[in-house]
């Protein structure tokens, strides 16, 4: 039996759902299924994480002189690569340059960590550490694309808006998805945009670490009045969308003012920094020079995910010492650049993790290290490497995955990756599958065509499974 509206042919079931409680039927369709439009159900997986904390380093950091250490670059230093250059390289790099910084055994698992790093290396037990990632691009704007999306060239839904689009968000009072960034790094709202999925699902940027949610509210009205004018705009907004059903940016324009008007009541307490404890503050570094941007950053990760948000995306992008939006792009001055980098992320990191296990988050909290590629063996100028996407180092902590391994590995060179090769395609499905989702069964149907984040590749990592 059909349903009649205004006179106009039978409503099907995709218009009742979508019309009904302004759109919030679809809203629970995507929860079940991943994704109506290509008629997909989703296989339904062990849940072994509930988020996401993405912690990005916008530039490219240094595999080699943070997690991968090469003896034979020592031995070799200021020689050439025995072997010839990929053809896809930027510019000419020099001879074979070597680390300056001192690796250590640390943990029981005993995992070879920089000195750049004292503190994150304390966490190393909870850290499965990645050696062997590869990445399809040389540059950083198709290199942040497809660690963020899966896609170097094209607009494609991020790995945030693929979350929240297939699970949905357990507070309805806050953003699902939440992108930390004071600065914006290289493609910028591309890297959290929803693209062709439902609009609603894009991130939700936060770059004013003083004024989270600056002029979330309307002093000029008392709520019960606000209520009013947001049901008067939704009949006017529910006419107008009867003819544009296939449109989702007015119907996610009408879920951002109701999320705005429930947001006043719970957003404020979520990013009140205050309300922690001074020892959590000093956990994080907050307060203090070097690290109060990025401990700002992470202990607001936490606090959100703590309260139902499927991922935060947090980007490295500004220090005390520097305003940039590819801090970690060492092409040169990396000897004093590099260290400056880690001063300012090594304790808010592992403050993060420690907090999040010793509130029983850590197991159902996926928390993700690394940049876009990492950088080259060989030398650019006299003091920098330059992109390398063939072989660098990423990592992963809680959330199902196996704390205390290294997974892969590069070359003696440190420059392909030669041992169980991860791409990010893998790391992509693996994510996924951490989430209980099976990334070949979450599409979404766009131009006749379904697409999913891994397009068609991608496989689980279940070596790195715990």
């Amino acid at each position: 039996m059909s349903i009649e509206h205004s006179g106009r042919n039978a409503w099907t079931r995709r218009d009742a759902l979508r019309g009904f409680a302004n759109g919030f039927g679809l809203l629970g369709l995507a929860s079940v299924c991943a994704a109506a439009d290509a008629g997909n159900a989703r296989s339904v997986l062990p849940v072994r994480a509930k988020r996401v904390i993405f912690l990005f380093m916008s530039g490219g950091p240094s595999h080699l002189d943070l997690f991968d250490p090469k003896p034979t670059l020592a031995r070799l230093n200021g020689e050439p690569l025995p072997f010839e250059k990929p053809k896809l390289e930027r510019t000419k790099t020099g001879n074979l340059v070597a680390s300056r910084y001192k690796f250590s055994k640390h943990g029981q698992c005993g995992t070879e960590v920089s000195e750049l790093f004292p503190q994150v290396a304390k966490r190393v037990d909870d850290i499965c550490l990645i050696r062997s990632m590869v990445a399809d691009n040389i540059n950083h704007n198709g290199a942040c694309l497809q660690m963020n999306t899966g896609e170097q060239a094209f607009s494609r839904p991020s790995l945030g808006s693929w979350l929240l689009y297939g699970l949905g968000s357990e507070n309805q009072n806050l953003p699902g998805f939440v992108v930390i960034s004071p600065a914006q790094p290289a493609q910028g709202a591309p890297l959290w945009s929803s693209s062709f999925l439902p609009a609603e699902h894009q991130g939700t940027l936060v770059s004013d670490l003083q004024k989270p949610i600056a002029n979330l509210g309307n002093a000029r009205f008392a709520p019960n009045l606000q209520r009013q004018q947001l049901e008067w705009l939704r009949e006017l907004n529910t006419t107008h969308a009867v003819s544009r059903s296939d449109d989702s940016r007015l119907n996610a324009r009408i879920e951002s003012f109701e999320l705005a008007f429930r947001m006043q009541r719970e957003a404020p307490e979520a990013f009140d920094l205050e309300r922690e404890t001074e020892a959590t503050r000093q956990l994080y570094g907050v307060g203090q020079p070097m690290t109060d941007h990025f401990g700002r950053q992470c202990l607001m990760a936490r606090r959100l995910v703590e309260r139902g948000v499927r991922m935060v995306q947090v980007y490295h992008t500004q220090t005390s010492q520097r305003s940039s939006c590819q801090l970690w792009d060492q092409h040169s001055n990396l000897r004093k650049e590099l260290p400056i980098n880690c001063l300012s992320t090594d304790q808010p990191i592992a403050g993060l993790l420690a907090d999040l296990k010793s509130r029983g988050l850590l197991d159902e909290t996926l928390v993700v290290w690394g940049g876009e590629f990492g950088r080259t063996p060989t030398a650019e100028g006299d003091n920098g490497r330059e992109h390398h996407p063939f072989g660098f180092s990423m990592w992963l902590a809680g959330g199902g995955v196996q704390g205390g391994i290294v997974h892969g590995a590069t070359d003696e060179f440190g420059w392909h990756s030669v041992e169980d090769k991860v791409h990010i395609h893998d790391l992509h499905a693996t994510i996924l599958h951490l989430m209980g989702i099976d990334h070949e069964q979450l599409t979404y149907r766009y131009a006749g065509r379904d697409y999913r984040l891994t397009d068609v590749h991608g496989r689980v990592v279940r070596a790195i499974l715990g």
